[in-house]
């Protein structure tokens, strides 16, 4: 029971805290003038992605770096599943975006490589630091479209969602970037410790406790924000929250994962949870790709994503023989 009030309290806190680190980071931004694009694109990205970065770089410098993988693999497939699925069928969404489309086939290429990686049952520090320069490359490439795409949907979208944090004083803006990053460790802290408390005392992996559990609860922040967007129909930036925080997933949270402690992965990951997480990603792309006009995401289609969580979920938790 403690450790299960721990990982509730934990998840409380880390939806909580990542918000007020989104908003005093896009208020800071605005602060700098940095353009709509860029904010949406990264900080706004980076901040909905921070409990995944925290938990599993926490999870990993502490012996436990199942619990690191599972968390990037498991929320990368909540992402799409569950959270794509539940707006969705709560409003339909529609890819406007340029910059998007061009980020669908990306993140079919990264999620390629996750696979090639797990092939030989390991991710070892090179592979790691590889995962890493990517990630920096990519945040490159979307620093160049955010200068010089301020006319994209996103933007424009960005900059009504988030018009509010434009007028907050930079002294309270600075505090609640540094208050909710602080409270993000704290909480991730909690979070860990009582996941592998429940994983020991069910007699499953730290892994299973990641893909599910974890999953799950680092991925609310995403639902949150993409809920409400999609209710305002700013689509696009419910979609972007999606795209954005699985290559964050899975080059970032991976990557500080693995450049912390090796990792050594079980073979069902291939067979299973990068199969589904490809799966999704390839299907998400058929949804949101289209050769003529914005792609569009209807309720039917959601409701099917939603089905693939149920189903992903269920066949883990009968593998591990729960």
């Amino acid at each position: 029971m403690m450790a299960l009030g721990a990982v509730l309290i934990g998840l409380v806190l880390l939806v909580w805290s990542a918000d007020r680190f989104v908003s005093g980071a896009a208020a800071t931004a605005w602060h700098f003038n940095v353009p709509p694009l860029l904010i949406g694109m990264v900080i706004i990205g980076f901040g909905t992605s921070a409990p995944e970065m925290v938990v599993s770089a926490i999870a990993s410098s502490q012996g436990n770096p199942g619990l690191a993988l599972g968390n990037a693999y498991g929320s990368n497939i909540t992402n799409i599943a569950l959270i794509i699925g539940v707006t969705a069928v709560l409003s339909p969404l529609a890819v406007h975006s340029q910059i998007l489309r061009k980020e669908l086939p990306i993140l079919l290429a990264v999620t390629a490589l996750a696979a090639w990686q797990v092939v030989d049952g390991v991710i070892t520090h090179l592979e790691a630091f590889l995962l890493l320069g990517l990630f920096v490359l990519l945040m490159g490439w979307s620093i160049h479209q955010g200068l010089r795409g301020d006319r994209d949907t996103l933007a424009i979208e960005v900059t009504a969602e988030h018009a509010s944090t434009q007028h907050m004083p930079l002294g309270r803006a600075l505090f609640w970037l540094l208050a909710g990053l602080l409270l993000l460790i704290a909480a991730s802290r909690l979070l860990v410790w009582g996941a592998v408390l429940i994983a020991e005392g069910l007699g499953v992996s730290d892994l299973v406790i990641g893909l599910t559990i974890v999953a799950v609860g680092t991925s609310l922040p995403e639902l949150a924000s993409s809920v409400i967007a999609a209710r305002k129909g700013e689509s696009d930036i419910a979609l972007g929250n999606v795209i954005g925080s699985n290559l964050f997933n899975t080059l970032a949270v991976v990557g500080i994962a693995g450049g912390i402690a090796e990792i050594d992965v079980p073979p069902e990951v291939l067979g299973r949870d990068v199969l589904s997480m490809g799966a999704l990603a390839l299907l998400l792309c058929v949804m949101g790709y289209r050769r003529r006009g914005p792609g569009r995401i209807n309720r039917l289609e959601g409701a099917l994503l939603i089905l693939c969580f149920v189903g992903y979920t269920s066949w883990v938790l009968v593998s591990s023989g729960s």
